[in-house]
Formats: C-alpha cells, structure tokens, sequence
C-alpha cells in the first residue's frame, strides 16, 4: 500500500467555450510536470470554463475529451482528472472525470449546481458520493459550490485526501481560502482545490489561489496568483493517520445519515 502520493495542481487561464485551445494550452502545462507526479488535477470544466451554454459542448462518455484524458494520463503515466459537460440519458451534468493511466474512468456529478449562476436549471444533481481507491488512498471528489456544505464533504468514510475543482470568482475568493482550510482541519484530511484564472465569457474574472493543505489546516503548496501555474505536493498518509490517532477528533463527529 503506497503511503506517498504525489499530486500536480494546475492552474490555467481557461478559453471561453474552446476546447481545442484548453486543450492545446493544458497540453503545454502538462510538459512542465516530471514523473514523480501520481495524480494531476485540472479546474471545473476544464475544456470551456463555466458555461451556462452545454448544448453544443456536451459528449458522451466515451467523448473526445474521456480521449484526450486518456491519452495525457498514460504520456504522463498518472492519473488525471478534472470535470466537464457529459451528456447521458437526455441530461447534462458537470462531471468530474478521473482517468488512470491503465485508462480505468470514474466520475463524480457535481451534488450542489450553483443557483445563482442557473446551473441548477441547465445541469443535473447528481447522485453519487464521488469516492474514489487510487494507489491506496482513498479519494473524495466535490466541484466547486459543494466547498460551502459541509456536511456533505464530511468525512465519514475515511478518506485520505478531499479534493475540489472549481471556477471560483476574485470577488468570493476569501471563502474559497477560509473553506479549504477549515474543510482540512474538520475532516482531518488532505485538501486540495485547483481554481483557474483569466476571465471568462459573462466577464467574471478569476485570480487562482490553487492551494494544498493537509489535515491540520497548514498550506502546504499555493499557485501564483492570477496566472497559468502548476503546483506539486508530496502527501504523506502515514504521518496523517498518525495524527489522527494522536488527536482522535474523528472519533468523536456526529453520526448522521445522507440520502442520495
């Protein structure tokens, strides 16, 4: 069972509705990550920034973007993930996909669309818990909004490391930070949220402020604010089940039941 896990955070500077141009430009940031990285994570709806528009952006899973994921993940022999617009059974839904080396796909469907953007009225919720086994650790998948809910990133299940993709806005990006941290602190867990930059086709602009903290809330890697950057961190679960035996907080959280 691996106790390391090496994971690259990218930040990007997202073209409005353009997959071809993220693509070429995320294909450039990718270069730059060596062959110590496990796992790369990519923003919310990597391929077109966070439109309200799915129709003509909308694949199926076994789409031209699931394609171009699996072909990054074996050049880059990590795993990759990041979420876009994945069209099944006549409805939409904000996706974040994760895809191995060994080109194994899971996925996440977005739980809390983001109302005052519509994305409630043009996307799906979604049903699943988002719970992912990669290399002996256990991964919780959320996107976005879901960072302002608690409960529903509560760490009931044991997992190593919570991660968020997201288009988070400068004007709310004191949350984004504030919440990172206390979701580490409650959980006990690793934390990373991977923002983008730039601005994007309703003119809302982005300042980044990727972060990775661990399970006691300290900053462990930060992107460079309001540009394209890449960001690696070595997790160690060893010294954080250490601590969780040390400390015993998740022991005493409350129990409560979810329904999907």
């Amino acid at each position: 069972m691996e106790t390391k896990l090496t994971v690259t955070a990218v930040q990007s500077n997202l073209l409005w509705e353009d997959k071809k141009g993220n693509f070429d430009q995320l294909e450039q940031q990718l270069l730059s990550i060596d062959s110590s990285t496990d796992l790369i994570v990519l923003p919310e709806m990597f391929t077109t920034g966070f439109t309200m528009n799915p129709k003509p952006f909308a694949e199926p899973m076994d789409g031209q973007t699931i394609e171009w994921m699996k072909r990054q993940a074996q050049n880059k022999k990590a795993a990759i993930l990041g979420s876009s617009i994945i069209e099944e059974d006549n409805a939409y839904f904000n996706r974040l996909l994760f895809v191995t080396e060994e080109a194994e796909v899971f996925y996440y469907d977005k739980r809390h669309t983001f109302t005052l953007a519509g994305e409630n009225l043009m996307y799906n919720t979604g049903q699943n818990d988002g719970i992912v086994h990669f290399k002996g650790w256990k991964i919780c998948l959320r996107i976005c909004y879901d960072l302002r809910f608690p409960v529903w990133s509560r760490n009931t299940s044991d997992y190593d490391l919570l991660i968020y993709t997201a288009n988070w806005p400068d004007k709310r990006i004191n949350a984004w930070d504030t919440l990172l941290q206390a979701r580490a602190i409650e959980n006990m867990s690793y934390c990373i949220g991977v923002n983008r930059v730039g601005k994007d086709g309703s003119n809302l602009v982005y300042p980044g402020h990727t972060t990775i903290v661990d399970y006691m809330g300290i900053c462990q890697g930060v992107a460079k604010e309001n540009q394209p950057d890449t960001t690696t961190v070595s997790l160690d679960k060893e010294a954080m089940h250490l601590a969780r035996k040390k400390l015993n907080f998740l022991n005493d959280r409350d129990l409560f039941s979810l329904q999907l």
